[in-house]
């Protein structure tokens, strides 16, 4: 009896390894096929990848988002951008270099600090611009439509009340893109602005002047420069040798300029030529 049943039990365990791998081949296709399905689904959905928003008319704004990584242009004009902020450790500094050498600059700010510490940018942001950077520097790829623009929406209400001026552009947390993202800034009105160069603190660990010689070096016309004023210790490498830069990038004959100052400059120069 014990060897029959040992018999049987084999047998049967050969009979379901032989339909777990036959059911593997056409699993693999169910799998893709539920998969399309959902897929297929992801645009009407409102989810972090639909640039959509339920069936009814949508509400975006102008009607459509411009992404902006450079400006096209002859011209040696170069934008200084800084993200995370405001925060009492390092947003000071940068606010007093940039006074100090009479450069403007776009400040990418993220809604809980600038409620936080609004006294630090009130009042200091005459001939700066002030962004968008999301609500507590969550990522706004991973949240559907809604979540996204809520995010959003209160951040620009408390960057408002915290700095004087309504923001009008969007700069999404790590460069993060969705079709959330881009939902929820055709409805705000924003411009997407991303960068063209980002300051790389890491490579020149204790070495603000090679640091501010490499970011001298690498400026095009038409970049759009990403700095931070929050952040690890390393990366006040870039912030210490911000007047070295300031100084290299105007010897090689460079002015500095708000991002929509950039971009208003260079269509005006686009429409002339």
């Amino acid at each position: 009896m014990a060897e029959g049943v040992a018999r049987w039990t084999r047998r049967r365990v050969l009979r379901r390894t032989a339909l777990l791998a036959g059911g593997a081949a056409l699993g693999s296709a169910g799998t893709s096929q539920t998969t399309w399905i959902a897929d297929r689904r992801l645009p009407l959905a409102g989810g972090p990848a639909s640039a959509t928003l339920g069936s009814r008319y949508q509400q975006v704004g102008g009607g459509g988002v411009e992404v902006v990584w450079a400006v096209r242009t002859a011209d040696p004009l170069v934008a200084l951008t800084f993200d995370d902020g405001p925060q009492p450790q390092w947003t000071p500094m940068v606010l007093d270099t940039l006074a100090e050498h009479r450069v403007p600059a776009t400040f990418f700010l993220v809604g809980e600090r600038a409620r936080r510490h609004a006294a630090l940018v009130y009042d200091r942001l005459g001939g700066h611009e002030v962004g968008n950077h999301s609500w507590a520097h969550h990522d706004l790829a991973r949240m559907d439509a809604r979540a996204a623009y809520d995010d959003l929406r209160r951040s620009h209400e408390a960057i408002a009340a915290a700095t004087g001026v309504a923001p009008r552009l969007l700069r999404p947390p790590w460069g993060h893109l969705g079709g959330a993202v881009l939902h929820a800034a055709a409805r705000l009105n924003y411009r997407l602005v991303l960068w063209t160069l980002q300051m790389v603190e890491g490579e020149y660990p204790h070495d603000p002047a090679g640091h501010a010689r490499r970011i001298v070096a690498d400026v095009r016309p038409g970049t759009i420069l990403l700095g931070h004023d929050v952040g690890p210790g390393r990366r006040l490498v870039a912030l210490r040798g911000l007047p070295d830069m300031i100084t290299g990038l105007r010897a090689r004959g460079y002015t500095f300029v708000t991002v929509s100052d950039l971009l208003r400059r260079a269509a005006v120069l686009g429409a002339a030529r």
